[in-house]
């Protein structure tokens, strides 16, 4: 099928990995003749904005029997906050309208989960190569605490992991870091002040109506596919194409069972752990009276008691795994 590609580029990402990404993909569709606009985001949400636009003016949902010249197809190109902006702002206007993705961030999870490739050529081939868009599970949430809800592409976080992403993007080392194109040390660095200064929380998880307690919660992430944090395999079972979600805790312990805890996690052993728990199911609800870090995909939701119920949806995502 043919296709004309609106892409929306964020040459920030990746800490500015997406300008040199941006460079191939432009050789790219010069070469293979792709008719496409491009639109380069100039603002944190820029994308978002673009999106809605898009989506008002030009773009069309899905459906078997287009019989158009030309398909209009919007494609994202950043990391997995900026996709996690724009599949959210769809979501808003048509949730039938397909979404391509073209990875240069620096964690690219999403990519890793679904099997597209972190090359650009490649990936742009895998969009055109397919025909059709492919139904993707993505995390719904709703805080009744907060009046919010919304989409997750990745994982929704409380405690540990969204308090590194808290700690590293407010380092003042970071902007510094990233005139250098080493943003990530930014990371490194919070999450070894982090691990030393998170605390327990209380927690209670509710799996379909059965309620689990958890005095002293360390980690508490859902997520459609196996990946966090720039490709670590935390729940090696999830899959993204079926209609289940994964809940991963871990227990706070002391700093030395913590350090045990991650040589496992390097290991792929860390689920014979006893302070380790893994559940699965369509819904999951999460409720906690200790104001805590959370973050949708990287992207941070404040500090704030929870009361989370977490859902499975459906988005359309174009590309070919064959």
């Amino acid at each position: 099928m043919d296709k004309h590609l609106y892409l929306i580029i964020n040459e920030h990402a990746g800490s500015g990995n997406g300008k040199k990404a941006a460079a191939k993909l432009k050789k790219q569709l010069q070469l293979l003749n792709v008719q496409h606009t491009i639109f380069y985001t100039e603002y944190a949400g820029h994308e978002k904005e673009l999106v809605q636009q898009l989506a008002e003016e030009t773009l069309i949902p899905w459906t078997d029997d287009f019989a158009g010249d030309l398909f209009p197809l919007v494609v994202l190109m950043g990391g997995d906050g900026t996709l996690h902006s724009a599949a959210n702002a769809l979501s808003h206007i048509n949730s039938e309208i397909p979404l391509a993705y073209l990875p240069c961030g620096s964690g690219n999870d999403f990519a890793r989960g679904t099997g597209i490739d972190r090359q650009i050529e490649k990936a742009l081939s895998q969009i055109l190569r397919a025909d059709e868009p492919q139904k993707i599970q993505v995390i719904a949430y709703k805080d009744d605490v907060q009046e919010e809800k919304g989409i997750a592409v990745n994982n929704i976080g409380i405690g540990l992991d969204a308090a590194i992403v808290q700690a590293a993007n407010t380092s003042k080392a970071k902007q510094a870091l990233n005139k250098f194109n080493m943003g990530s040390l930014s990371y490194l660095f919070a999450i070894l002040r982090v691990l030393f200064t998170q605390k327990g929380f209380p927690i209670l998880v509710d799996i379909n109506g059965k309620g689990v307690e958890f005095s002293k919660a360390f980690l508490c992430t859902i997520t459609n596919h196996p990946y966090f944090g720039g490709g670590v395999a935390i729940a090696p079972q999830a899959d993204p194409r079926k209609p289940v979600l994964d809940l991963v805790l871990v227990e706070r312990v002391n700093i030395f069972k913590i350090f045990w805890l991650i040589f496992l996690l390097t290991r792929k052993k860390h689920m014979e752990s006893k302070y380790f728990h893994h559940y699965q199911s369509s819904k999951f609800r999460i409720v906690s009276t200790i104001p805590e870090y959370v973050h949708a995909d990287g992207e941070i939701l404040g500090q704030r008691n929870l009361d989370i119920t977490y859902t499975l949806d459906q988005r359309l995502f174009w590309f070919t795994n064959d």
